[in-house]
């Protein structure tokens, strides 16, 4: 199967530090990669590189049709980073709604401005996906009156309704309280069961004993370890997975333990 995500060889520095240090990872349609490791290993630049938030010193990076390469620049390159930003959402650790907008506006500003969208068809997407998301008559909500995973759930729709090839997610739960933590990993566990391409940074093991496709282990800037959560959990093959097991919570924030 054709790859969606294709990374080859990513290299990125921040000074003297090496924080990728020569990535390569293939997601395909379909799939769910659930990148693992350490704090500062490299996971969330890895996201950021795919979606050319953060320009990398090597390598190259492909998301369907549109390929990046490296040293892009934000004003020399914004047509290409703004196609490649189109065919992959991002969902952030911390929460990135517009707080002058409610919430049925968070979710069309984007499909009206950027796609072109007439805004009454975008409106009726918009209400679709939040009853999608659990979130059926917040739609004239200001974010600031509704909960923090709640908010989060917006978020998710609003990269849902670009139409995305893939979507990425950075720590979605870290900032959340348990039942809110819980809420939201509902809602990715079934756009995974329902064929969404996904690759999620997450320090916790449930969702990715529960939803993967495939995990990665990053320690160091590298990958040291990918294979399906099942053998990956019960037979790793190297000691940065094994350390990190054993160091990781038996469940990820807002789920019941293992």
């Amino acid at each position: 199967m054709t790859a969606t995500i294709e990374v080859r060889s990513v290299r990125k520095s921040f000074g003297s530090t090496r924080v990728l240090d020569g990535v390569s990872l293939d997601v395909t349609t379909g799939e769910v990669a659930v990148l693992l490791g350490p704090s500062g290993c490299g996971k969330s630049t890895l996201l950021r590189c795919i979606n050319g938030l953060e320009p990398f010193d090597a390598g190259s990076v492909r998301v369907g049709e549109v390929s990046l390469g490296a040293n892009a620049h934000p004003r020399r390159d914004a047509a290409l980073l703004n196609r490649l930003r189109r065919s992959v959402g991002m969902v952030f650790q911390t929460l990135h709604l517009f707080p002058h907008l409610d919430v049925l506006g968070n979710l069309t500003e984007a499909p009206v401005r950027v796609l072109g969208e007439e805004r009454g068809a975008a409106e009726v997407r918009a209400r679709e996906m939040l009853d999608r998301v659990g979130l059926r008559g917040l739609e004239r909500r200001s974010p600031r009156d509704i909960s923090g995973g709640q908010q989060q759930r917006v978020a998710i729709a609003r990269a849902l309704l670009m139409k995305p090839e893939a979507l990425l997610f950075d720590e979605p739960t870290s900032a959340l309280d348990p039942r809110a933590a819980a809420d939201v990993l509902a809602v990715m566990t079934e756009l995974a069961r329902g064929g969404q391409t996904m690759v999620v940074v997450t320090h916790g093991l449930s969702f990715a004993r529960r939803a993967a496709t495939t995990v990665h282990v990053l320690s160091e800037g590298h990958i040291v370890e990918s294979g399906p959560p099942d053998r990956v959990f019960q037979a790793p093959e190297h000691a940065a997975t094994r350390a990190h097991l054993s160091s990781s919570p038996l469940a990820e924030r807002g789920e019941p333990g293992e």
